[in-house]
C-alpha cells in the first residue's frame, strides 16, 4: 500500500493516519477509494514515517530518522509531495500548483485563474463550487485542471478535450460557443452560398434566438444553419415556425374566355433541375 516514493497520486515518504477511522493510507485519495467514507485532510494530526514506521505529529521531517516526508508540505492541507511550485491559496482553502505569481484569485469566481485571464474573463459567482457539467464530479478540489469557457463556466480540462474530440462545441450549461468559432461560421457562409434551398423555400424566414449573444432576430431559413443577425453566429435556435413570405413571383394566370379558345402551349417550359447538394 505504501512505499518511500508514495502512491500514484503523490510522492511522499509517510502515511497519513485517518482521523475518521484511524487507518493508515498514503493519501486521502487512496483512503477514499478503499473506504465507504471520505477523509478530511484538514483534520489529520498524525503521520507514520515510511522508513522507520514511527507515528508522530504531522510535520515535514521525521522526528526520529530525519527523513523528509515531502519536498513540499502544507500544514493546513497536510499535503506532502514533490516540489511542483505549489502554494496554499487562503481564499480557495486548498493548495494549488503554481508558480504563485502566474495566478491570481478572482473573488467573484472564488478560484485561482491564470494571470492572462485577469480582467479578461467573464465572472460567474462561485463557479468552481459547481460540479463539472460533463462528468458531474467536483471541480474545486479536483486534481484535474479546470478549463474556463468563454461564457465563464468551468469544466475539467479532460472533459473539455473529450467534448472537442466528439465535435461538441457548446457549453453544456448555457449553450454558448465553447471556442472562437469565427472561421467556422465563415465556412458555413460559403456552404450556404453554394447550396441554395429549393425554390419554394428560398424566401422562407424564421425567428431565431442566438445562444452566443442572446439576440432575437429573423433569419433566412436554411437546413445548414440560421445566422444571427446581430453577431453572425450560427449557434442559434429556432423560435417558432417557418414564415412563408408572399413576395415570390407567381406564374401568370390565364383566364378562360367564352368567346375564344383557351391557348395551349405544346412546348411548355420545365423548371430547371438543381443538382442535389453533396453533404
Amino acid at each position: 500500500m505504501a512505499s518511500s516514493s508514495g502512491c500514484e497520486h503523490y510522492v511522499r515518504s509517510c502515511l497519513l493516519k485517518a482521523p475518521c477511522c484511524g487507518k493508515l493510507y498514503v493519501c486521502r485519495l487512496c483512503h477514499d477509494a478503499e473506504e465507504n467514507h471520505q477523509m478530511d485532510r484538514f483534520k489529520v494530526k498524525e503521520v507514520q514515517c515510511s522508513d522507520c514506521r514511527t507515528i508522530q505529529k504531522a510535520q515535514q521531517m521525521c522526528e526520529k530518522c530525519s527523513v523528509q516526508f515531502g519536498e513540499y508540505y502544507c500544514d493546513i492541507c497536510h499535503l506532502f509531495d514533490k516540489d511542483k511550485k505549489q502554494y496554499h491559496c487562503q481564499p480557495c482553502g486548498i493548495c494549488r500548483i503554481g508558480p504563485r505569481d502566474e495566478y491570481f484569485h478572482c473573488d467573484k469566481c472564488n478560484l485561482c485563474l491564470a494571470r492572462a485571464l485577469e480582467g479578461k474573463h467573464k465572472c460567474v459567482e462561485n463557479v468552481s463550487r459547481q460540479n463539472c457539467p460533463v462528468c458531474m464530479e467536483d471541480i474545486h478540489t479536483s486534481r484535474i485542471g479546470a478549463h474556463v469557457l468563454p461564457c465563464g463556466h468551468l469544466l475539467h480540462k479532460t472533459c473539455f478535450d473529450d467534448m472537442i474530440r466528439n465535435s461538441a462545441y457548446r457549453c453544456p450549461l448555457c449553450m454558448h460557443s465553447a471556442l472562437e468559432m469565427k472561421y467556422h461560421w465563415e465556412e458555413i457562409d460559403q456552404e450556404i452560398a453554394q447550396s441554395p434551398m429549393p425554390t419554394e423555400y428560398r424566401s422562407t424566414t424564421v425567428r431565431i434566438i442566438c445562444n452566443d449573444c442572446q439576440a432575437h432576430s429573423t433569419a433566412s431559413f436554411h437546413v445548414l444553419g440560421m445566422k444571427c443577425g446581430n453577431c453572425g453566429s450560427y449557434n442559434t435556435a429556432q423560435d417558432g415556425g417557418l414564415i412563408q413570405n408572399n413576395n415570390v413571383e407567381q406564374p401568370e394566370e390565364h383566364h378562360e374566355n367564352s368567346d375564344t379558345e383557351p391557348e395551349t402551349d405544346t412546348e411548355s417550359e420545365q423548371p430547371e433541375q438543381e443538382e442535389p447538394t453533396v453533404q
